[in-house]
């Protein structure tokens, strides 16, 4: 019996080589994304839909189930696009522009004339499957529906927006778009596909992602995909070392700055991710492998218990 690999290697175009493939009617589909979704108000939902509306000039429904979240992902857009006119990044006009393309709402039901949506909420299984059930019932047809999700499989989401595996309609459609945090500064964006992902939807995630400005690369559905897969470990050896008094925050986050020419220390590096969005990906990591080299410090179990996140929490390894 051929094994699962080979049986992906055999239906899939390997990554390499899908940029390469990007076709005219993938820049025509995100030429046509004529509305944006975004689920999920946070810091990267907030992102994403800002940069959207900032670079790509579309239209952005951002949705949350929350109006608390939604007030407060709106007010700190208003302050970001304010911060940019004052450095002359942006003249107030497009700061006007980008601010009046973005639309608030509590319900998915507000998705139902998006041509591409991204969810963004936080890293719970059981959440992504359920959302994503209900935009395969909400949207159009015609609509991308991708996840920012840093670690989970892209497949298991595709598999969540039918009850009949062999109707790939909806999970065709699915993919991810993992942006790099924070949205609005870092380039980078991952591109993965599930085993379902059609080509065409692969290439129109690639296109819209270049429209907002993005640099994108190409990555397998394998646990942690490429950034985090190599971004994690290293953080939770630097807090592993801290842990076993191997050094102190300071010389760890120095040694790194000082000689890999990184801008941070990987300890400050994880306040500003979250300390809990870095445990939730360890988790995954170990379980989805097996592999003990991904389990997580108990230090970092332990300060996410204690509440202490990093930057959003007001403190982590350093104190804000």
């Amino acid at each position: 019996m051929a094994s699962l690999a080979a049986t992906r290697h055999a239906l899939r175009v390997p990554s390499q080589l899908r940029l390469r493939l990007f076709s005219t009617s993938s820049l025509r589909a995100a030429q046509e994304v004529k509305r944006l979704g975004v689920v999920g108000a946070g810091q990267m939902g907030l992102g994403i839909a800002l940069v959207a509306a900032l670079k790509a000039q579309v239209p952005v429904t951002l949705v949350d189930s929350s109006q608390k979240s939604l007030d407060k992902g709106v007010a700190f857009a208003e302050k970001l696009l304010a911060k940019d006119v004052s450095k002359s990044r942006i003249t107030q006009e497009q700061a006007d522009a980008a601010r009046a393309l973005l639309t608030p709402a509590t319900s998915l039901d507000g998705l139902a004339d998006a041509d591409f949506v991204i969810e963004a909420v936080p890293e719970i299984p059981a959440l992504k499957f359920d959302i994503f059930s209900k935009l395969a019932q909400i949207c159009p047809k015609h609509a991308i529906l991708a996840t920012n999700t840093s670690s989970i499989s892209i497949t298991r989401i595709a598999a969540s927006t039918t009850q009949d595996p062999t109707d790939t309609t909806n999970s065709s459609r699915v993919v991810s778009t993992h942006f790099m945090n924070p949205v609005p500064i870092q380039k980078g964006v991952e591109i993965i596909s599930g085993l379902q992902t059609s080509q065409e939807t692969l290439d129109a995630a690639v296109a819209f992602c270049k429209r907002m400005g993005k640099i994108p690369s190409v990555s397998a559905d394998s646990p942690g995909f490429l950034a985090n897969r190599i971004l994690m470990p290293y953080i939770n050896e630097a807090v592993i070392c801290l842990d076993t008094g191997v050094g102190d925050r300071d010389s760890i986050d120095a040694i790194m700055k000082n000689g890999t020419n990184v801008p941070m220390g990987p300890l400050q590096l994880a306040d500003f991710i979250g300390l809990d969005t870095c445990l939730a990906i360890m988790k995954v990591l170990h379980e989805e492998t097996g592999d003990s080299k991904y389990r997580p410090s108990i230090l970092l179990r332990n300060m996410v218990d204690a509440g202490w996140l990093g930057k959003k929490s007001g403190k982590g390894f350093y104190n804000y």
